[in-house]
């Protein structure tokens, strides 16, 4: 079962609002085992619209549509959704009330204008809208289910999972859909795709191994359909219980959460302490971790050590380590992590000290060069890598590097 997705409005197109509706609904939809062929951004033009409908109707046995249902001229999807099917308007009785009463409640006059927003096509099933005046419109045409819904998030939320979802599941017999992934950081996905090649080739049909890079980290994601769901999930688990014994240097979760939330459960459930400091990366290392509700069983704190003043004062680097290796330097990282360690009193720590640029570097310290080092106070690694000349992606390999580090340092002790 195929869905497409169409979002309606000039204020996309030119980047003025950013379209989370499309994400939130293709999520839904593949819950429910639906795929989502295509996802497209129109104008507010008629024959833009129209033109939209037609290819979707192409593609897909479901065409889920948000935006141009507000009150003013510029909104004309429902004129252009009669004109598509050929109908004309009328009011629906049960969407005006909808209207009255939200005018009612706040005691604000109904303009005409909003009157308007109670008319249909009339080969529409209305959806009412509890939390706001534009309905929804249900519409089965020639074997395709079309719904219409305000682009306004929260409204179209609510009828999605309390209306569209219960009505298409009724509506259609629909597969199951299965995911898994399997979170990895410190190894390419060509080098990962290499080592588990033999087990991608010998995987059935139905399931299919997508991999998801983003700065020094790779998602594994198997997916499987069917209509069996029991049978799915124990096809897809074992296969990923292949995948993670090959690859499981490089594994940090077998779940979809980030990074830093993968390390932050495991050091929860070990009733390990962290804290970090912080050069080039500014602090950034912290905010992703505290961004994490649950964070401060593990996290003790942090110093952003900018400076090399901040470095000896606060975390007692030895002036004469920074005058003879420099302040971007693996003696000078290892004594930044031993400080963070004494500072906090805690059971682990991070740290990092570079160039991120676009300035700043020298012949032998070139921007992106950075010292990441992690300690337990029993042992101590670390490592030089050099980057780019992209200050925020910099920062960004840098945080991603600093937490594979950990990983491998928890997985070292655990075993």
């Amino acid at each position: 079962m195929l869905a497409e997705i169409i979002t309606i409005g000039d204020e996309i197109l030119i980047g003025q609002i950013v379209d989370t509706n499309s994400a939130w609904m293709a999520e839904k939809l593949n819950q429910a085992g639906i795929r989502v062929k295509q996802i497209s951004s129109v104008s507010d033009d008629r024959l833009h619209i129209l033109k939209a409908l037609e290819e979707a109707a192409s593609r897909a046995e479901i065409i889920l549509i948000t935006g141009g249902l507000g009150p003013t001229k510029d909104d004309i999807t429902k004129k252009t959704l009669a004109e598509y099917f050929n109908v004309g308007m009328v009011q629906n009785e049960a969407a005006l009330q909808n209207v009255q009463q939200i005018f009612a409640k706040y005691n604000r006059p109904l303009l005409d204008v909003n009157r308007k927003q109670a008319e249909v096509p009339a080969n529409c099933e209305v959806i009412l809208n509890k939390n706001g005046t534009a309905p929804g419109m249900w519409f089965n045409h020639n074997g395709k289910i079309y719904v219409s819904m305000p682009g306004v998030p929260f409204e179209m939320k609510y009828m999605v999972e309390e209306e569209v979802m219960p009505k298409l599941k009724d509506t259609f017999k629909l597969p199951f859909i299965i995911h898994k992934t399997i979170l990895t950081a410190g190894e390419g996905e060509s080098f990962l795709a290499e080592k588990i090649a033999d087990i991608e080739d010998a995987l059935p049909p139905n399931i299919k191994l997508a991999y998801l890079p983003k700065l020094g980290q790779v998602r594994l994601r198997l997916s499987a359909d069917g209509d069996d769901e029991v049978q799915l999930r124990a096809e897809i688990e074992d296969y990923a219980a292949r995948i993670i014994e090959r690859v499981k240097y490089a594994v940090v979760a077998d779940e979809d959460v980030a990074l830093e939330k993968a390390i932050l459960n495991l050091m929860t459930k070990r009733r390990l302490t962290l804290s970090t400091a912080e050069s080039c990366t500014g602090g950034y290392i912290s905010h992703l971790i505290t961004q994490h509700s649950g964070s401060s069983a593990v996290f003790l704190g942090g110093v952003v050590s900018y400076s090399n003043m901040a470095k000896e004062n606060t975390l007692g680097v030895n002036s004469e380590t920074i005058r003879q290796y420099g302040a971007v330097s693996e003696q000078t990282v290892k004594e930044m992590a031993a400080g963070s360690l004494t500072a906090f009193k805690s059971d682990y720590s991070v740290a990092v000290t570079g160039i991120a640029g676009p300035d700043g570097g020298t012949d032998d310290k070139p921007v992106g060069t950075v010292w990441i080092a992690v300690s337990n106070g029993a042992k101590t690694s670390a490592k030089k890598f050099t980057f780019g000349n992209k200050r925020i992606q910099n920062i960004e390999r840098s945080a991603t590097a600093a937490f594979s580090m950990l990983n491998t340092l928890l997985h070292e002790i655990e075993e």
